[in-house]
């Protein structure tokens, strides 16, 4: 029974995982973010892949689907620390987030909790075809909202790793006694074999 809790919880988080990762990816297509938009829909499709998995009791899938939760926490922690500008990262640079195609910034600067945006009409900081805003009564920078929400990425990552190991651990040795057993063993049924020393004898009459 315990194993079928801990497949149950899997599913649990893999759903978590999926809500809150098409959140994100909306807010993402919203501000523009090109490359937090292929990694989210890698991870939408590596958390498809790790429900069908757990569904079909598939291990591989399930492997895969940890395997791929490594490089997600890998790429929440480096959102964090853009956003918080560790070491030498800017939020600058365009093309950490947008392959250099465009101006990015995050939804969250002009539609956070409390924000008030203002136009600065016929100013000359102004590139071409952009504007300059100012932006007054934030009750949270957007620094921090995207911070928090790649740091509930890699909480709900951690979990499903190690309920991910836990039952890909389960199902491979279902597997092992399955075909110690001779069950779904394509060698496990033999037909029987004829007698060798049965010989054909003439028919007298």
């Amino acid at each position: 029974m315990a194993w079928c809790d801990g497949r149950c919880t899997l599913i649990v988080i893999c759903i978590l995982q999926l809500m809150v990762a098409l959140q994100r990816q909306v807010i993402d297509f919203l501000g523009y973010q090109w490359a937090p938009i292929l990694a989210n829909f890698l991870h939408i499709m590596a958390v498809i892949l790790g429900v069908f998995g757990t569904v079909q009791f598939r291990s591989r899938y399930i492997i895969v689907y940890a395997v791929w939760l490594v490089v997600w926490v890998g790429w929440n922690s480096f959102i964090i620390c853009l956003y918080l500008e560790v070491g030498h990262l800017s939020q600058d640079r365009d093309f950490l987030m947008t392959f250099n195609t465009s101006l990015h910034r995050s939804w969250w600067m002009e539609h956070g909790p409390g924000c008030l945006v203002t136009a600065v009409p016929d100013s000359q900081l102004a590139p071409q075809d952009h504007h300059v805003i100012t932006i007054s009564g934030c009750l949270l920078d957007y620094q921090y909202i995207e911070v928090v929400s790649a740091s509930l990425q890699v909480f709900l990552a951690l979990f499903g790793f190690v309920y991910a190991c836990y039952v890909s651990k389960v199902f491979l040795e279902d597997e092992d006694n399955l075909d110690f057993i001779g069950g779904f063993d394509s060698y496990g049924y033999h037909p029987p074999q004829k007698n060798s020393h049965l010989q054909l004898q003439p028919l007298y009459t």
